[in-house]
């Protein structure tokens, strides 16, 4: 069965979608069969992984989409009372990589909002309404099935709606993107507060019966936290420059101090062993990441991870090149050594 993973915060611009393609590639070269999803309606992750760039690449996004393979018609039939069950979505493969392949996301995903929130509202209209908050579910785990994925990736919102409360809770695992900021700061504290009470309503809604027996049943409470990410940091001879290392330590005992012990009463965090096998520190940070840089435009262009750029796509020479190459093995390893971390923490989870 696939793990699903939530990539997810609160703040904008983090470089959520650069993560989830990074490491998705990096998974799926590792031999892991792997589904993109995005559930962000901005639609970024499509873009990146299908291109957005000639005329050319528009009409071929325009064609994927007049064949109904995307979230927003995968769910069409529980949200808008179609006579037709869920079925998987038709992924596309993503760029020559082996094993990757993208659900792709819609703009229109975002009507589905307020629908879904009076349905997580358990009110008297839940006897109507008791086929959504089970149904994303149902379209991923059909979807992985078809594919016969490992891992679904799943790229979310900056939003604290009820598509996102959904999915965190269908979730087998969640990690948490941040950079090197005062609002990253501030966004564990908004955290803090929101992810117990989203805790809280997952457990009540896998209980209910109502949903369990519904076409789309909603599953059992599975989530755990496998630790943060925290990037756009510059480094110089080696270490962080004084100004983000500060908020990298701010960032990093308020996950310690606020964030763990919350999630630690609310059942959400593996076993302590776990991590320490892993080698991931008490704070819970999976990895840091430098800024990207220049190399993070050729990457979008070419709908190849930062660390796979041929010298023919990068359109450099000689000392410039070098150091972007340079640049480059040191963003594979970063992202090899998460994609370890993240196949050992969840294949350990497993077998717990």
């Amino acid at each position: 069965m696939a793990q699903k993973i939530a990539i997810f915060n609160n703040k904008a611009g983090i470089g959520k979608t650069t993560i989830t393609f990074n490491l998705g590639w990096m998974l799926a070269s590792k031999g892991k069969t792997v589904i993109l999803v995005d559930a962000d309606p901005q639609c970024n992750l499509t873009g990146m992984a299908l291109g957005e760039q000639t005329e050319e690449d528009e009409e071929r996004i325009a064609n994927i989409y007049n064949t109904n393979s995307n979230i927003k018609t995968g769910l069409a039939p529980a949200f808008e009372s179609q006579p037709r069950a869920i079925k998987a979505v038709d992924c596309v493969q993503v760029g020559n990589q082996r094993g990757l392949y993208l659900l792709p996301g819609h703009v229109g995903l975002a009507e589905y909002e307020v629908t879904l929130g009076i349905a997580q509202e358990f009110s008297d209209s839940i006897q109507s309404l008791r086929n959504l908050p089970g149904s994303i579910n149902d379209l991923l785990e059909k979807t992985a099935s078809q594919f016969n994925a490992d891992y679904i990736l799943i790229d979310m919102s900056p939003t604290f709606g009820s598509i996102n409360q959904n999915l965190l809770a269908i979730s087998d695992f969640f990690m948490v993107p941040t950079i090197a900021d005062f609002f990253s700061r501030m966004a564990i504290d908004s955290l803090v507060k929101v992810l117990p009470r989203w805790y809280a309503w997952a457990q009540r809604a896998s209980s209910l019966k109502i949903l369990k027996d519904a076409h789309y049943p909603f599953p059992d409470i599975r989530l755990h936290f496998l630790g943060t990410i925290i990037q756009s940091h510059h480094i110089i001879h080696g270490r962080e420059t004084a100004v983000f290392q500060t908020w990298i330590e701010k960032i990093e005992e308020a996950v310690a101090t606020k964030l763990i012990p919350t999630l630690k009463q609310n059942n959400l965090m593996l076993p302590e062993r776990l991590y320490i096998e892993q080698g991931i520190n008490g704070n819970l940070s999976l990895t840091k990441i430098a800024n990207f840089n220049s190399l993070i435009a050729k990457s979008q262009e070419h709908r190849t991870p930062i660390y796979d750029l041929t010298p023919k796509q990068l359109g450099q020479t000689g000392v410039v090149l070098e150091n972007n190459q340079a640049k480059q093995e040191e963003f594979k390893k970063t992202f090899s050594d998460l994609a370890d971390k993240v196949i050992g923490l969840t294949s350990y989870a497993v077998c717990a």
